[in-house]
């Protein structure tokens, strides 16, 4: 199958729940792009970016090594984590390497098609701008948090969140292959600090809204503490309305089983637990719902599984 009758997928999102939908989406036959968040501000690529005055490599980071076909060891070289050294401490060697090839060639975006070239990455990756972007929140209360670290910390109710120096420029090549998606795929992940950062950027909302393809959201299983206590699926794409309008999700992906025992304990301790589907709003809302179990269960954590998700979001094809 040449690559002009293949389906043009967009993933967009950041985090963790992203890499997971992009292992099992880059083995099928499709023309594959990711769109990352550049907000993070936390560890190793807060300190990239202030330093050197980058948008954030770590989520970049992650989507490379994903998406990448490259000897495991390579890959396990550009995952390491410095553990000690005066400045090398908590640095990740790929955010050294993106921040290294962005000096080179003088852009981020240029760096990042350099190492997605070297590390034979599969799909294009494109970071939502390509300058440096803070993310800031408007709590329930009035008082504005400003750091994407910051934001859950706050413990608060928030109200809306949105992006600074004004205008963020997006990557006009995001845009563009939001536009000309067959589908578009909204990453699960922190609703106010991974998901949204994306969204916000105007044109980016605007794309969404009007794509020629359709826009599916694969909800998070757990609610976060500081940013999604007590949220239902509902709740979660009522917040991505109230922030760049209706009409932009058309489907969303859901988990439809109990999840119990030593993991549900787990997230306790962390303030967190299922996501409750409420099916009626959700139809109300006009949303196709899919569900499935799409979970791994062989994880101590609560994560997507890979190879189920891939499978259901081809299937959406």
């Amino acid at each position: 199958m040449n690559k002009q009758k293949q389906p043009h997928v967009v993933v967009v999102g950041g985090g963790t729940g992203m890499p997971v939908l992009l292992r099992g989406l880059k083995n099928y036959p499709i023309d594959l792009s990711a769109i990352v968040t550049v907000a993070d501000d936390g560890g190793s690529s807060g300190r990239l970016r202030s330093e050197m005055a980058i948008p954030a490599p770590g989520d970049i980071r992650n989507v490379i090594a994903a998406l990448s076909d490259a000897e495991p060891m390579l890959l396990d070289l550009f995952q390491h984590r410095f553990a000690n050294g005066n400045g090398l401490s908590g640095h990740a060697m790929g955010n050294l390497l993106l921040a290294a090839m962005t000096s080179l060639t003088g852009d981020f975006y240029n760096g990042i098609k350099e190492i997605s070239r070297v590390l034979n990455v599969k799909g294009r990756i494109y970071p939502i701008a390509n300058q440096n972007m803070f993310l800031h929140a408007e709590m329930e209360d009035g008082e504005i948090v400003s750091g994407e670290s910051n934001i859950p910390l706050a413990n608060k109710k928030i109200k809306r969140v949105f992006l600074s120096p004004e205008p963020v420029l997006p990557l006009p090549e995001a845009v563009e292959a939001i536009k000309a998606a067959d589908l578009v795929i909204v990453a699960p992940g922190s609703l106010y600090t991974s998901t949204l950062p994306n969204m916000i950027v105007p044109q980016i909302g605007d794309a969404l809204r009007n794509t020629k393809g359709k826009v599916t959201y694969v909800c998070n299983v757990m609610t976060q503490e500081g940013e999604t206590s007590n949220y239902t699926a509902a709740d979660h794409v009522q917040a991505i309305t109230e922030h760049i309008g209706e009409g932009a999700i058309h489907s969303i992906i859901v988990h439809n089983k109990p999840i119990e025992g030593d993991v549900r304990e787990l997230y306790a301790e962390e303030n967190a637990a299922p996501v409750i589907y409420d099916t009626d709003r959700l139809t109300d809302m006009g949303l196709e719902i899919i569900e499935g179990d799409i979970i791994d269960h062989s994880k101590k954590m609560l994560r997507h599984d890979t190879a189920k998700v891939a499978e259901l979001l081809y299937s959406l094809i």
